[in-house]
């Protein structure tokens, strides 16, 4: 267990540290926040096994439905953005 954890505080961290390093493109801004959001939902799927319960597991896939509903959101808004102004 303790090495989950582990898991999940590292990718955790490298989602942070994405966020902070790369401000200007959006796409691994994206992808940094997606990983923010699977090692929550490491967290969840792995005290919902240790402690037999379903509500972590309930709570996980919620999280990833938005998840995806934000990449989904944030990539329409690039594309929309990259037609409207072709050269950055």
């Amino acid at each position: 267990m303790i090495l989950a954890l582990f898991l999940s505080f590292f990718l955790f961290v490298i989602g942070v540290a994405g966020i902070l390093l790369s401000r200007k493109n959006i796409i691994l801004i994206i992808m940094s926040l997606e990983l923010l959001l699977l090692s929550c939902n490491y967290n969840y799927i792995l005290f919902s096994v240790y402690l037999d319960d379903l509500i972590g597991q309930v709570f996980a896939l919620l999280i990833l439905s938005v998840g995806a509903s934000e990449s989904a959101v944030g990539l329409a808004l690039v594309i929309s953005y990259y037609r409207t102004y072709k050269y950055i």
